[in-house]
Formats: C-alpha cells, sequence, structure tokens
C-alpha cells in the first residue's frame, strides 16, 4: 500500500495553557477538551483525559455498522485472522463544573488487516469494495463506555500500526459533534504480535512510531496501555470531550 499524501494533514490547533484556562474560567485547574492541546497543557480529572485529535485519513467508510465484533465480513461471513484484542473505550463530557460519563455517544473503529489492507475501499494496490471486515461502531452506554472485539492491526507502507477512532453525537442531537482520531501501540509489543502468524508472513515493518508523521503530532498522549489477556490482548483508552 503507497501512502496517501493527505494523509499527513493536522486538525484542530493546540492550545496554550492561557487559551485553556481563559475558555474553561477555572483558574489553576487544566481540563480535558475536545481540541487538540499540547502535552504541557494536559491535566486529567478522573476519569476524564484531553487527546489530540488526528487527521481521518482516505479509508473511513460510514457503514453503519452497529456491531461490538468486528472481526467478520457480513458480505460472505468469512473471518480475519489474527490475535484478538478487545478495545473498549471511556468517553466522558467535560464541562467548567464536572467530568461525567457521556451516553449515547456513536464510536466508529476502522484499521487494516493482518496484511495491511483495509475493507470497501479501492486502493492503488488492492480493491476491497463491498467488503466490510474490521469496520463497525457501538454506541456509549450509561457508563460512557463502548467496546469491541477486533485483531491486533498489521502495518502496511508509511504508517506504524494504528486504530482509527472517530466520536460523534447520536444523529437527532443538536447540536452535533465530531471527535476524529487515531490509536497507537509499544513498538515492543507490535514486534512481539507481528513476529507470529499470520503478521510474520509479511514481513518486518518500515515504519515504527517515532518515524510516522502523524504520530509525531500527539501520538505519544494516544498510545493504548494494552494488557495481556486470556484471549489476547485487550485496552481501554479514556477520551474527554467538551461540546459533547
Amino acid at each position: 500500500m503507497n501512502p496517501i499524501p493527505d494523509d499527513d494533514t493536522p486538525l484542530g490547533h493546540v492550545l496554550t495553557r492561557r487559551e485553556v484556562l481563559g475558555l474553561l474560567g477555572i483558574p489553576g485547574v487544566l481540563m480535558g477538551i475536545g481540541w487538540p492541546v499540547s502535552a504541557a497543557s494536559i491535566r486529567v480529572l478522573p476519569g476524564c483525559v484531553a487527546r489530540p485529535q488526528q487527521t481521518e485519513g482516505p479509508y473511513f467508510v460510514d457503514e453503519s455498522l452497529n456491531r461490538s465484533d468486528v472481526r467478520s465480513d457480513p458480505s460472505d461471513g468469512s473471518v480475519k485472522p489474527g490475535t484478538r484484542f478487545d478495545l473498549a473505550f471511556k468517553v466522558s463530557r467535560i464541562s467548567s463544573q464536572a467530568c461525567t460519563p457521556l451516553a449515547g455517544a456513536v464510536v466508529d473503529i476502522w484499521h487494516c488487516d493482518h496484511l495491511g489492507i483495509y475493507s470497501d475501499v479501492q486502493d492503488p494496490d488492492f480493491d476491497t469494495v463491498g467488503k466490510k471486515f474490521l469496520r463497525g461502531y457501538q454506541v456509549t452506554d450509561g457508563d460512557g463506555i463502548a467496546r469491541f472485539t477486533t485483531i491486533y492491526p498489521g502495518w502496511y507502507h508509511g504508517r506504524t500500526v494504528h486504530v482509527h477512532f472517530k466520536i460523534r453525537s447520536a444523529p437527532s442531537s443538536t447540536p452535533g459533534f465530531e471527535f476524529t482520531s487515531q490509536l497507537y501501540f509499544d513498538d515492543a509489543l507490535t514486534d512481539e504480535v507481528h513476529a507470529r502468524q499470520p503478521y510474520a508472513a509479511k514481513g518486518q515493518r518500515n515504519q515504527r512510531n517515532a518515524g510516522d508523521g502523524i504520530f509525531r503530532r500527539g501520538g505519544s498522549q494516544l498510545m493504548l496501555a494494552v494488557s495481556r489477556s486470556s484471549r489476547g490482548y485487550a485496552a481501554t483508552f479514556e477520551v474527554g470531550l467538551q461540546n459533547a
């Protein structure tokens, strides 16, 4: 797969400490917001963490697939091989007074398979139009949680290993909101997973986190804390949004 030139376009802007304080109106306290913020400006409230937005990239398709397990392809029932990865999102709403679970938010994920291929797109190296593997959405529950079962992603030329995600308001919500970013993995863990089949058949990846231009724009704040589970690996990602 060839790198896509516009996949490196940043979203939003980096807020200074003064801007964040002025926006929230709470001197001496910083809370997460739904815009990118600099590492020096980030502080945490219980269960509420600011994260940077990153580019959507060229492979988002609004499939409207409401499902937790995204490993299968509804078009033929096949299941993508790979190491199981259970991913949960904990989404919070941030106001000037509190950080509370955000129920009813629509969380989409999409990523490539073990060979670096995305579903339902045309690319110079593949055509998967009509396939829908490794895509889906869930709606956050009363605790702001959305859960997915997928596989550990593979790699493709020009990018480090990542998962795309998008958080949106329900279609009936007015005003609506949208937050788009990417998730990343520790390089050592990826090396360990990719040394096994089916990943090993593709060969050694040619990009790591530090060399990825998109990762360098806030990726350290989007790293997953992955733990081993009895079925593979698991992680929970916390994100706080303002104006949600």
